[in-house]
């Protein structure tokens, strides 16, 4: 597969494409929310425009939650070397280039256009991350136009005829870099690039601010946009403190929460600053006490834990030690080595697309040689085979067992603050219900 050929469908990449998938839907994350997918359903080609925040892991929602295979545009400096570049082609990523690469470069760009409209001619949809780069804020910020250009131009080139689509994507994730946290990815309504013929034909670059105002609004109906630089911080906090307990919920994702709480916290600024910076003061203060006590935001609801709870819980996670410590050994590579080269990555947003890419490889390799071992080394081979599909759930049984002892911990500590009437867990609580109350009233307020 090379960049001649890179929108034919691969036998190689489908089988990548498919292990990834099951790696990143049900492994490295603890859930995946898709929303909007009958959205891709129609025969038009399309280009996919997803928000970006988390490095390689906003491609990588694409790959795991869509059927077929697409192409990704990416930026050229990285395909300096052949060997780099020939895996890019591989995984159906061709260059754009820019004009920091030099500007004689810029006119290999000719031939990414031709090429993106053989891509889009052959039904192949086009992942184009519209923000050019990354950045680890739950925020949009501005699209570039390249996106724009690709698309009326490539409408142009066949007299407006192919019917071209740009679906806004968006994506939240609940933890950026944690391994077993939540994404969640809604695909938008389709934009019709046809629309904009007439002014394209006018004024081109007109066209294009059009279109990109267009984008941004919609992207912003299906991802948290938190457009306060400011109050960034305590908002989105607050969100957590606030709808952090329905991370998993299909019925009302929490990315949908989030963004009407954001929404009213907006208005509420307008019609009632002083009651607005009161309800971010009061985040901010709550997120402290919470780092300094080491308790997490769950516990702030429950009443004092009763101490023979603590007891059975205790004896529980005793009991389960053993199966604890075999699935800690059998999966120990897959929790060190990928963190192995993260101090040496200045840009965190790197880390989980790493440690992602790391595990996978791991994955690829051992799973396999564990197979043969235990095939070798028990001798019944139906028991062999359920060692071998328990590698992986032990290991995130192994996970969520630290987990489960952490908040027990968390749990026995709110009981010593409790009855030692700790003053700084005593404002805490205190704090958080009156959080609680004020958001509340919120609505009123905003009418």
């Amino acid at each position: 597969m090379g960049k001649n050929n890179i929108e034919k469908t691969s036998a190689g990449y489908a089988l990548l494409k498919f292990l990834a998938s099951i790696w990143h839907n049900n492994i490295y994350y603890r859930k995946v929310i898709v929303i909007g997918k009958e959205n891709l359903n129609n025969n038009s080609p399309k280009i996919l425009a997803p928000n970006h925040q988390n490095a390689l892991m906003d491609a990588m929602a694409i790959v795991s939650s869509t059927r077929g295979q697409q192409v990704y545009l990416a930026r050229a400096d990285i395909f300096k070397k052949k060997f780099i570049a020939s895996i890019l082609y591989f995984l159906k990523i061709i260059p754009v280039y820019r004009i920091r690469d030099g500007y004689d470069s810029l006119k290999q760009n000719d031939e990414i256009f031709s090429k993106t409209i053989d891509v889009l001619k052959n039904n192949t949809p086009i992942v184009i991350l519209p923000e050019g780069n990354h950045a680890g804020f739950r925020r949009l910020r501005q699209l570039k136009k390249g996106i724009f250009r690709i698309a009326l131009q490539t409408e142009k080139s066949e007299n407006f005829s192919m019917g071209l689509k740009i679906i806004p994507v968006g994506l939240d994730f609940s933890d950026y870099h944690r391994f077993r946290s939540v994404l969640t990815v809604i695909y938008g309504k389709p934009i019709n690039v046809t629309e904009y013929r007439e002014l394209y034909e006018k004024n081109p670059h007109l066209a294009y601010n059009k279109l990109r105002d267009r984008l941004s609004d919609e992207l912003k109906k299906y991802m948290v946009h938190i457009g306060s630089e400011e109050d960034y911080e305590a908002l989105d906090e607050l969100r957590e403190i606030v709808n952090g307990k329905y991370s998993t919920s299909t019925s009302y994702p929490k990315v949908k929460r989030d963004k009407k709480l954001i929404g009213q916290m907006e208005l509420l600024k307008e019609k009632n600053p002083s009651f607005y910076e009161k309800i971010c003061r009061r985040t901010l203060l709550i997120r402290n006490l919470t780092d300094r006590l080491n308790v997490g935001y769950y516990h702030l609801n429950r009443k004092k834990p009763r101490i023979i709870l603590h007891f059975l819980a205790i004896g529980g996670l005793v009991a389960l030690l053993p199966f604890f410590i075999a699935g800690w050994m059998l999966n120990y590579i897959f929790y060190i080595i990928p963190k192995l080269p993260l101090k040496n990555v200045k840009d965190i947003m790197f880390h989980g697309s790493i440690r992602y890419a790391i595990s996978l490889i791991l994955g690829l390799i051992f799973l396999p040689l564990y197979a043969i071992i235990a095939f070798i080394v028990i001798p019944v081979w139906w028991i062999a085979l359920i060692a071998v599909i328990l590698i992986i759930p032990s290991g995130i049984f192994a996970w969520n067992y630290t987990l489960i002892w952490k908040k027990l911990l968390e749990r026995i500590r709110v009981r010593k603050y409790v009855n030692r009437k700790n003053p700084e867990y005593s404002l805490l609580r205190k704090e958080y219900s009156a959080l609680l109350e004020e958001i509340s009233r919120v609505n009123d307020e905003i009418q």
